[in-house]
């Protein structure tokens, strides 16, 4: 499979196609070692060893991107009035059509997965092969403890899946889905006569929030967590 060096430096999220270009001709990129000053060359991305300011570009068939989502950012592509998840990436990742993988509100922050592999997506979000999501809260007031949240509630026509809560004191606590319905988890603190005040995605998919990401930043998956999650 061959590939133009500048369209592999941008699926790689290194560099847009201008910045390419650009150090390109500044003797910035090296190919196997030598320097290769026009980008429109093709190269084989699994054979080929790709420099840029002697640092190696890894190839990536498809772009897994943890990020600690800040409040006030919506899990989408685009929104007419507020900024989201994609526009806190870079330009050269925006341009490779990430999207968020699940959704968190506008105010719920935390763990939040973006990517472009649709097949993979779509595969953990289906009702079949639902991710566990681990979720910390806060709450107003403590809620009704015999409203049966954890075996499930009727909701939108259907019973809620088992969840698991653990209380840290009245009005903290962590709750575990493997379901992700619409304001779910405020609905049905709702239901037992309390509010949500304060939510959190810690994990999901078995895969921890990188507690060293302030809200907004973000890194790439390992490759180990990104085998995880194929293996489920």
């Amino acid at each position: 499979m061959l590939m133009r060096l500048d369209k592999f430096l941008t699926h790689a999220g290194a560099l847009t196609r201008t910045e390419a270009s650009k150090a390109a001709r500044a003797g910035r990129i090296t190919v196997d070692g030598k320097s290769v000053r026009d980008c429109s060359v093709k190269i084989d991305p699994r054979q080929c060893s790709v420099a840029v300011d002697g640092e190696i570009v890894v190839y990536r068939q498809y772009t897994w991107i943890m990020m600690n989502k800040p409040s006030g950012v919506v899990s989408a592509t685009e929104d007419g009035r507020d900024k989201t998840v994609v526009d806190l990436l870079p330009e050269q990742l925006q341009s490779l059509g990430l999207f968020p993988c699940g959704r968190l509100d506008r105010d719920t922050v935390g763990l939040i997965m973006l990517t472009n592999d649709g097949e993979l997506s779509h595969s953990l979000l289906s009702p079949k092969h639902h991710a566990e999501k681990v979720y910390s809260f806060t709450l107003s007031v403590p809620y009704d403890k015999s409203v049966p949240l954890e075996t499930g509630i009727l909701m939108d026509g259907k019973m809620t899946k088992p969840a698991v809560i653990q209380m840290s004191d009245e009005l903290h606590g962590r709750i575990t889905l493997t379901e992700g319905k619409y304001h779910q988890i405020k609905r049905m603190f709702e239901r037992a006569g309390s509010k949500v005040v304060f939510l959190k995605r810690e994990s999901f998919g078995g895969i921890p929030l990188d507690v060293s990401l302030a809200p907004g930043e973000w890194r790439y998956l390992t490759q180990d967590e990104e085998d995880r999650l194929r293996a489920l």
